[in-house]
């Protein structure tokens, strides 16, 4: 029955008007008092228009015009092709008319062969060419007769039912047409924009499962997506599929109204089509379920589910389903589906509309046509940008906008900047309704503060001794409220406004009594006047994000001494730009985030006891130092106060044991770092670039957790103090622009190290004699002018792809360089004491790029040039080369070879001319070069 499937899904594709569902066409004295009569009543129950030719129409030689008509007025036409059909001419001549409409209408046919062999129908044999031998006797047209046996040919070629097989199969004619029928009506809406895709998308996960299973299928996505309707118009196409189903609409709202009961009730009725169940209790309506439908294909489709009951009364287990039943579960909470043991491959989660589909659906509400009407384009483009693709919003958008003058939507578009519309929101609203007390709070935190931030980030602010907000946002993850793209939080702008918006209304009239403070007239009037409340929680203005920003002078909004005196709730703050000129009295022992560019404190207030603070971040501040006390800060992780230039004493590194990041770049008065520093087992960033004072480090160090350290531009930094623990995690190590001397022999424990970037470090004169850096990919001296010798390499170090060496004074290099068996960039500019081209250079068959420019004593290079094949870039500029060997022709892979300024070059060889992949080759300044 597949094929005949396909026909009626492939008629549907055109809809022309037509007044009849089916034509019945029947031989009646064979059929009409048995298999028609149940054929025509089975479609009658269904709803299906139906005619047959009976008393109605006069009988007459000819068929009747009426008739004609009927046939050409119809969708489908289905004949029973039984033994005396084909001796009445009058049949004959409606299966010619059916057979031309199928051409000309596109009218779809369906056969039933009623006892007779369908070969006998299609090369008129057995009693069919017994009649056609009675017809030839009495019709002496030809033409007339030819027509007869090519439709009955054509007819029985077509796939169809063979009642010789099979007798009970009139519900499956009625469900097969009224499926084509309904394929048909579903496609007939004109606001399904973008559903068919959508659709179909179900439609193949749908067909990919096995048919003798049951399956349980998930819809999951944000409210107003269009889960219901991608539902409703798959339930159209595919019911018919089967022997019942039933689509349970607004399972949450009715669950609560009405009760588990009155859904059980509905669902059999649906299926069963018996209006005499009584169901007294829920176990019942589960025994009763589970009892007649376990033998029966159903489909069932239950809309909006919220609780696990609602799932566990109406589709317990798959048991309670027979053979090929499909369970479709709509729900905006994963976890639902999970717990259900919905399969993750069997949850489908549909995309918002594309901007091209918005445009469409908008257009469709607000101008009755597909595009918008000349003059709206631009505002249609801001309306379609406000609904980011969800199609509920486009719809009220677009429904409210009809008809109205380009001043009320310039209009609306201001107020939906203010206050969004309502209708859209509650729908949103649902899924947040059904979250708990602590999912909701941390749901309006990210809303208003922390979108487009890490899940870590959020996680380590909003963590305390004893919560942790992890399974909260799994939650709001499952709850389709907010997704995680490669760990960074996002919603739907539209959910964020729903967030907003709840706060709003917090305190309509007074922001001070709002929990969250984000608009920055909001906060600066609240702190201004001083009319924050114990219910503020959070105040964030978005601060500069780059350094460079932070120097931008701004208007700044002096406060009061009293501002944080009634907020003592606070845990979150983010503030900039404002004036303290009396100090600050107190600020809340709640804080968790501290982010404060420019702060203009000297001192932070004396009562305030930061024991619950997760992340200082102070940069550009005009403290001096931080709080004095024995306050414990166990929970602080960051402290961030970098270019505070008036830092000149840090706080006691032992009170703050878990602290994971350290910034204090650019604090160019700091000279000491408390010595506890050295022993803090869980940082991972330490940053104290350019603190230009900064003398000396603890004398040993032991961060097992380091990844990151970073002394750039600590010019006074004289010494490196000794790894005395495992320190194998580091990864960076910056120790350019320092007066570093040496580096101590504990280094080698430096394992995992992948850069060392030791630039400038005019003072350094030796490495420790031997490296073994395995993981080491990037090795930066350049400008260490004192440095006379390469340490010897003891292990592979095949990882090391850069090593820059320009400006040191090494006159040669190790032997053991050839065990770097990756290095790809080698640069030795002005290496004034290399007078020889090293020998361990010719067999680093991966290098790249050599660079040897200014080796001004440099006068020969190795004769052997084979293994560097690969390289690319050759610089030899400056240098007094005399002459290149003959071997430069097997540098195959040379692209740029420059011998700029090689004063002495008084020859090249021919061998040059056979490097066909050389681009560039660069002679100025060779004054001697006389031959080529």
């Amino acid at each position: 029955m597949a094929s005949i499937t396909s026909e009626i899904a492939s008629s549907s594709s055109s809809l022309p008007k037509w007044e009849y569902d089916v034509f019945l066409s029947f031989r009646g004295e064979d059929t009409r008092n048995n298999f028609t009569d149940h054929l025509y009543a089975a479609l009658d129950r269904k709803g299906i228009w139906t005619f047959r030719d009976d008393e109605r129409l006069e009988r007459g030689k000819l068929v009747s015009p009426e008739l004609l008509n009927a046939i050409e007025k119809s969708k489908f036409a289905i004949i029973v092709l039984s033994r005396n059909y084909v001796f009445s001419s009058w049949c004959l001549d409606e299966l010619v008319k059916i057979v031309e409409c199928k051409e000309e209408t596109r009218l779809t046919i369906l056969s039933v062969f009623y006892g007779v062999d369908p070969s006998d129908v299609r090369k008129q044999t057995g009693s069919f060419a017994d009649a056609f031998a009675k017809h030839e006797e009495l019709i002496k047209n030809e033409e007339k007769l030819q027509s007869w046996r090519a439709a009955l040919t054509q007819v029985a070629n077509l796939s169809g039912w063979d009642t010789r097989n099979n007798q009970q199969f009139v519900e499956e004619i009625a469900r097969k047409l009224i499926g084509g029928l309904h394929y048909s009506y579903s496609g007939v809406h004109e606001d399904l924009v973008g559903i068919e895709s959508r659709v179909e998308e179900m439609e193949n996960l749908y067909l990919s499962m096995g048919l003798n299973d049951v399956h349980f299928i998930g819809i999951w996505g944000m409210g107003g997506i269009g889960k219901t309707t991608i539902a409703q118009v798959l339930y159209d196409r595919i019911r018919y599929h089967f022997a019942g189903s039933s689509f349970l609409a607004n399972v949450r709202e009715r669950s609560r109204n009405d009760g588990l009961v009155s859904l059980q009730k509905r669902l059999l009725f649906d299926v069963l089509s018996d209006k005499n169940i009584d169901i007294s209790d829920v176990q019942w309506g589960i025994n009763l379920t589970r009892n007649r439908l376990c033998h029966k294909r159903v489909l069932v489709i239950l809309d909006d589910v919220d609780q696990p009951k609602q799932l566990e009364a109406l589709v317990g287990k798959q048991s309670w389903f027979g053979q090929g039943s499909v369970i479709i579960i709509i729900t905006r909470d994963q976890h639902l589906l999970i717990t259900h043991e919905v399969a993750e491959e069997k949850i489908y989660t549909p995309e918002i509309l594309n901007s091209d589909e918005a445009l469409k659906l908008f257009s469709l509400k607000a101008f009755k046509q597909d595009s918008p009407s000349k003059g709206y384009e631009a505002l249609s483009e801001n309306f379609i940008y406000y609904a980011q693709g969800l199609p509920l919003a486009l719809k009220v958008l677009g429904s409210f906008m009809f008809n109205r003058n380009l001043d009320a939507w310039e209009s609306e578009l201001g107020r939906l900047k203010k206050s969004p519309e309502w209708e859209i929101l509650d729908v949103l609203r649902i899924s947040f309704d059904g979250l708990r007390i602590t999912e909701k709070k941390v749901f309006l935190d990210i809303a208003c503060f922390f979108k487009g931030m890490t899940k870590d980030h959020v996680a380590s602010i909003l963590r305390t001794p004893h919560y942790r907000p992890n399974i909260d946002i799994d939650v709001l993850v499952e709850k389709s409220l907010i997704i995680i793209s490669n760990g960074t939080l996002w919603m739907h702008d539209l959910i964020q406004e729903l967030g907003k918006e709840i706060v709003r209304c917090e305190s309509l009239d007074e922001p001070g009594g709002c929990s969250r403070l984000w608009h920055k007239e909001d906060i600066l009037r609240v702190l201004k006047d001083n009319t924050g409340t114990k219910k503020v929680e959070g105040i964030f203005i978005n601060t500069p994000s780059k350094e460079e920003d932070l120097n931008v002078e701004e208007k700044v909004e002096d406060l009061n001494a009293e501002t944080f005196s009634e907020m003592r709730n606070l845990s979150l703050l983010k503030i900039c730009n404002v004036g303290l000129p009396q100090g600050l009295n107190s600020l809340s022992s709640d804080l968790r985030l501290m982010n404060w560019p420019k702060c203009p404190l000297k001192f932070l207030p004396k009562n305030f006891n930061p024991n619950k603070l997760v992340k200082l971040i102070m940069p550009c501040s005009l403290i001096k130092q931080l709080w004095e006390g024995n306050w414990s800060l166990e929970w602080l992780r960051i402290i961030d106060l970098s270019d505070s230039k008036e830092l000149i004493m840090t706080l006691d590194f032992a009170r703050v044991p878990k602290l994971e990041e350290l910034i204090l770049k650019g604090c160019t008065k700091l000279s000491v770092i408390h010595p506890p520093l050295g022993d803090l087992k869980h940082l991972i960033l330490l940053d104290l670039s350019n603190c230009k004072c900064l003398k000396r480090l603890p004398c040993k160090i032991s961060w097992e957790s380091l990844k990151f350290f970073i002394l750039s531009g600590c010019s006074k930094l004289k010494k490196f103090p000794e790894i005395v623990g495992n320190m194998s995690r580091l990864q960076e190590l910056y120790l350019d622009e320092t007066t570093i001397e040496d580096l101590p022999l504990s280094m080698e424990q430096l394992t995992r190290l992948i850069k060392l970037d030791l630039t400038n470090c005019k003072t350094l004169s030796s490495l420790p004699c031997k490296i073994s850096w395995e993981s080491l990919e990037i090795f930066i001296l350049s400008g260490c002018s004192k440095l006379k010798k390469f340490p010897e390499i003891v292990e592979n170090m095949s990882h090391l792809l850069e090593l820059c060496l320009d400006g040191i004074a090494v006159e040669d290099l190790p032997l053991s360089m050839e065990q770097l068996t990756g290095l790809t960039t080698l640069d030795l500019t002005n290496c004034k004491n290399l007078s020889s081209f090293p020998g361990a250079i010719c067999s680093l068959t991966s290098l790249k790029t050599l660079i040897l420019s200014r080796c001004s004593k440099l006068h020969k290079m190795e004769e052997n040039l084979g293994n560097l094949e690969g390289l690319e870039i050759l610089d030899m500029s400056g240098t007094s080369i005399r002459d290149l060997p003959l071997s430069m022709e097997q540098l195959t892979g040379l692209i740029k070879l420059d011998l700029t300024n090689c004063k002495k070059l008084s020859s090249l060889p021919r061998a040059i001319c056979s490097l066909t992949s050389l681009k560039t080759l660069t002679l100025s300044g060779c004054s001697k070069l006389h031959k080529m």
